[in-house]
């Protein structure tokens, strides 16, 4: 049979790009009698000259493949055109003394902005604190947090560089932006975040501190989270202990303190696994801290009532989809009482304002608000639009702020009278660059492999055929009890316009449906995830909506995971896979720094039941010689302390060896990037063109 001229260049184009090599060098670890051999540990030494010559080589033949694609840089062109046009948004918002203080994202700048506004129905009243453009200006500097004194005339902000999260503490004043001496370190590193509270008068800080040099073995530096106190003006040599050394080793501490003054509230997560614990003090001097909550009470969240005499608690404690409980600040949890209790809800939040309690709820995804009187009675739901998201409640005066999210509408900064019932919106909404206007969301539930329904939320063009030709996209999580809730993306304008189908998939391992929804996805419980993302791949296309051929799926961190398990136990039901700064070898991923906070969620090697499951499905593992494995393309960040980017590395390799299809493995590491957060705008944009130019192709899909 005669080949085309298209199809002789797209053999030849295959051949031509034929990945780097990568040398063996087995190593052999034994687990509880079992044997495994790994050919590329090597891969794990960050730094090495070996190494790095393996990345720039990957990088390189990466870089020609998607250069390579005609369309490429039209893909990044539009992508800036459309961020230009994009309007400013404000996000992280929190209410001083009637002036709110926001995270400002405002294209084309590199990062955030800290801004200050006196009113939320006019943006003339915003004002620039903090622009870290003007400290670095090619992005390199982000702001992780920010927390403003209780009379919101100084400003605590943790700064950290190349998207590391590895955070140093300033000060800064609010009227002026004037960049205050003092300087704290290791306030903040991606194992256990960072925090700090503040003193009523302002004259200090209790912050969350690492272990500095010379003071822990150096394997533990970036474990044993404690508590400091800072006197703003004293050189922190002089800071004092205050709580932590009988915290877990994996403590993420989170501070607080009450609206009053009076107390600092301190919880802490034992590792990723959704276990806390929780301590109050009084902030005056010589006030002790006392525990109120323990792991095995199953309290998730507390917060201070507005006038700080009361704690409100959300409990799971024999209420999955949990309950409100309510203590005086000064007391114990032997003294709490019910006041919302279980339903067929899940409480995902609790925000007391000065007459008001306000409920946030999960129903699979979506939100609902309900609101109450400080006792739990007189319940009123919320008239919001349907299938929205719900997030940052705050008070703000005598009424009440939040975020409202949709899959096909801008998200809006919302104004809630909770007397009259009225809801506005704000100044602060965002308008998008492209018209959504032919894009509807539908839910469906496909049935996993157990018989568990499992939602899939279905963005497409209005009057799309199910014949099975369309492109589609899939992309869920699955974890930690993080849920999928809707959100808007203008970026998938450029997908639909190629006649594409995207999909978010509210599988188990998330909170959609409560801590038991949670709890069916961790452990050894983890392959549940696996079994739900796939029945929504055989879901859309059962249902005709895609075929394997024309079906990607997509996922980061754990969705990384999520991505290597699918490839490596499903191989012909995709024809694409994207993964962004994944786990993959979970034999040994306890062994990085924030790979011991995951053994709460994913378990240890240790116990003979825990490694028999993490073996059973770790992707790395799982990869089979000659084995027709469809297109992959791994990204990660150099500087990411969250996930080792040798997972990514090691799996690159390890794909490219045994994979008996001529579908490109990439890898894209880049050395301006870590987990995500804090990235550049120019080096989202570049990422983001990357995966649209890979998916593009592999899909064979046109501008329709």
């Amino acid at each position: 049979m005669k080949l085309s001229l298209l199809t002789m260049f797209t053999v030849s184009m295959s051949i031509a790009a034929a990945a780097p090599p990568t040398e063996k060098k087995p190593v052999t670890d034994e687990y509880h009698g079992v044997k495994v051999v790994d050919d590329y540990r090597w891969l794990e030494e960050t730094g090495s000259p070996a190494v790095k010559a393996w990345t720039g080589a990957q990088n390189k033949h990466s870089r020609a493949w998607l250069e390579a694609r005609a369309d490429r840089a039209g893909i990044e062109e539009k992508l800036t055109a459309l961020y230009a046009k994009d309007t400013p948004s404000h996000s992280g918002l929190v209410s001083r003394q009637e002036r709110l203080f926001a995270l400002k994202f405002q294209p084309p700048k590199q990062q955030r902005l800290l801004v200050t506004l006196t009113s939320v129905y006019d943006l003339k009243s915003e004002k620039v604190v903090l622009d870290p453009n003007e400290i670095e200006p090619k992005g390199q500097v982000a702001m992780d947090w920010f927390v403003p004194s209780p009379d919101g005339k100084l400003i605590a902000v943790c700064l950290s560089e190349n998207g590391s999260e590895e955070g140093t503490l300033h000060f800064y004043r609010t009227e002026t932006g004037e960049h205050l001496p003092d300087r704290i370190a290791r306030v903040q590193y991606p194992t256990g975040g960072g925090s700090v509270a503040w003193m009523p008068d302002a004259s200090g800080v209790f912050y969350t501190r690492y272990p500095h040099k010379g003071e822990k073995p150096e394997a533990d530096l970036n474990f044993y989270q404690q508590i400091y106190f800072h006197k703003l003006g004293a050189p922190a040599s002089a800071d004092e202990y205050s709580a932590g050394r009988d915290f877990p080793r994996i403590a993420e501490i989170e501070l607080e303190t009450s609206d009053d003054g009076r107390w600092v509230l301190a919880s802490v997560a034992n590792g990723d696994g959704g276990e806390y614990a929780h301590h109050v003090r009084e902030t005056k001097d010589g006030a002790a801290w006392r525990q109120i909550t323990r792991h095995e009470d199953a309290v998730k969240a507390v917060v201070f009532s507005h006038d700080g005499a009361t704690l409100y608690l959300r409990s799971v404690k024999d209420a999955p989809r949990g309950k409100v409980l309510r203590i005086p600040a000064a007391g114990g949890l032997d003294e709490a009482k019910v006041v919302v209790p279980e339903s067929d809800a899940v409480i995902e939040g609790i925000t007391p304002t000065a007459k008001f309690l306000f409920v946030s709820d999960l129903l699979g995804g979506p939100s609902r608000v309900r609101q109450f009187t400080p006792d739990g009675k007189e319940a009123k739901i919320l008239p919001l639009p349907e299938a929205s998201g719900v997030g940052g409640l705050i008070e703000v005066g005598r009424r009440v702020l939040f975020r409202q999210t949709s899959f096909v509408a801008p998200a809006a900064w919302m104004i809630l009278d909770p007397e009259s019932g009225s809801i506005k919106k704000s100044a602060l909404f965002n308008t998008s660059p492209v018209d959504f206007s032919d894009i509807e969301a539908v839910r469906e539930f496909a049935v996993s492999k157990d018989g568990t329904k499992v939602p899939v939320n279905i963005l497409r063009r209005k009057g799309t055929k199910l014949d099975g030709n369309n492109p589609a996209l899939l992309y869920a999580y699955g974890g930690y009890g993080h849920s999928m809730r809707p959100f808007f993306d203008f970026e998938n304008r450029l997908w639909f316009d190629r006649g594409g189908i995207y999909v978010v998939a509210n599988i188990r391992g998330g909170g959609e449906f409560g801590e038991a929804w949670h709890l069916a996805g961790n452990l050894t419980n983890k392959q549940n995830v696996f079994d739900d993302f796939a029945a929504c791949a055989q879901h859309l296309i059962t249902r005709g909506y895609t075929r394997p051929e024309k079906l990607a799926v997509e996922g980061g961190s754990n969705g990384g995971l999520l991505m290597g398990a699918f490839l490596t136990q499903h191989p012909a039901l995709a024809r694409a896979v994207v993964a962004h700064v994944g786990l993959y070898d979970m034999l040994r991923v306890e062994l990085d720094p924030n790979g011991a906070f995951n053994v709460t969620e994913f378990g240890t090697v240790k116990d003979p039941a825990h490694f028999r499951a993490l073996h059973a499905y770790s992707p790395y593992h799982n990869v089979k010689d000659g084995t027709e494995y469809p297109a992959v393309f791994f990204l990660a960040g150099e500087t990411d302390g969250r996930v080792n980017p040798a997972h990514s590395r090691r799996m690159t390799a390890r794909l490219q060896a045994a994979t008996a299809s001529r579908n490109p493995i990439l890898i894209r590491l880049s050395a301006a990037s870590g987990h995500g957060m804090g990235t550049g705008l120019t080096e989202k944009i570049a990422q983001q063109a990357d995966v649209f130019a890979f998916l593009f192709d592999q899909l064979g899909m046109s501008v329709k």
